[in-house]
């Protein structure tokens, strides 16, 4: 998945690892982790639901490890919707258009939600800085869905 304003960079790389052996990626069925290229590490949500002090959204973070206990609570099996109504033909193609979304499956104590709310993948404008870096702020949301949460050229 290549993530970035217009150019492809390092920076920008997120590879998919499919958590099943199907070789056909199917919507609404198939989970996902994402691993940033550059560091190896993995992106999710924690059970705490940490809010982003600017839009009062779910913040997403990355892990240091899928399997460091530390993260327990750590949710990052991702699935994938069509963007777009018509006919997608029920599996994932080269060049669409996906809404990435994941399910809040702890509550604030961290027990298990069998049911836990659903919610989708947001980049918007807002940035920050860290160090002499600046990073584009990526929330998770439940609002409705429009086109900075769509994730394109897979």
């Amino acid at each position: 998945v290549f993530v970035d304003n217009s150019k492809f960079g390092p920076n920008s790389l997120w590879k998919i690892r499919f958590n099943n052996s199907n070789e056909l990626a199917t919507y609404g069925s198939t989970r996902i982790t994402l691993r940033y290229d550059k560091s190896d590490k993995f992106l999710g949500i924690y059970y705490g639901y940490y809010k982003s002090p600017s839009t009062n959204h779910t913040e997403v973070v990355i892990s240091v490890s899928c399997n460091n206990m530390s993260n327990y609570y750590w949710v990052k099996d991702w699935e994938f919707n069509h963007a777009k109504v018509g006919n997608y033909q029920g599996f994932l193609k080269s060049n669409d258009i996906i809404n990435l979304r994941i399910k809040k499956s702890y509550d604030f104590n961290g027990n298990l939600i069998p049911n836990g709310q659903v919610v989708y993948l947001r980049s918007h404008d807002i940035q920050f800085n860290v160090g002499n870096d600046t990073f584009q702020e990526v929330v998770c949301h439940n609002e409705r869905l429009g086109g900075n949460d769509e994730v394109s050229k897979l």
